[in-house]
């Protein structure tokens, strides 16, 4: 049998907060219903998934890139490096992986970028779950150091209230200096 991980990021939009990425070889012998793109999830069925997902997959790991990184060497960049990050972070060494989107983190593996494969990719869906979980979870930490932000609501999205939030309190050190946003504040 052939060990297929699937790599999914979350956090590319975000005006707060790292970019992550997960990786996750499932077990064939322990199909998990329910997968899909964690963006059509909610919160309390990703947390139950994520628990699934890490009970009983073959292997899982998450990557990340700091918001210093993202503003050095850009979004698209730095979550190719939170995907190769991930990937190095595994256990269990697979023998192909696919990611989500068109395209793919430099690593020494048999790799494919799949273009919507959190909806049609097991693996990937499981990836997907398992860091926007974590991401999240981050984001709601962040929330009980900055809680005028509202980061435990948005997760550093540019929503209506995280923009007057930053107007009227700042910029923080989770937050991204190269998105427009937040560059117009400075």
């Amino acid at each position: 049998m052939k060990l297929i991980a699937g790599v999914d990021e979350v956090g590319l939009g975000p005006l707060a907060g790292p970019v992550m990425a997960g990786v996750v070889i499932l077990d064939s012998a322990y199909p998990i219903d329910g997968l899909a793109d964690s963006k059509l999830l909610t919160a309390k069925r990703r947390e139950a998934l994520c628990e699934i997902i890490q009970n009983n997959c073959i292997a899982w790991a998450i990557g990340r890139a700091e918001v210093e990184e993202i503003d050095q060497i850009n979004i698209l960049q730095a979550s190719l490096l939170a995907m190769q990050r991930a990937i190095n972070a595994l256990k269990v060494k697979p023998d192909h992986i696919q990611v989500d989107g068109k395209f793919c983190p430099k690593v020494r593996y048999s790799i494919e970028a799949i273009i919507d494969g959190d909806n049609l990719i097991p693996a990937i869906s499981a990836a997907s779950i398992v860091a926007k979980v974590i991401r999240d979870r981050e984001m709601v930490a962040y929330d009980k150091i900055y809680p005028q932000y509202g980061f435990a609501e948005h997760k550093g999205y540019g929503t209506k209230q995280h923009l007057l939030a930053l107007k009227k309190f700042g910029i923080t050190l989770i937050h991204r200096r190269s998105f427009a946003p937040v560059r117009s504040l400075i």
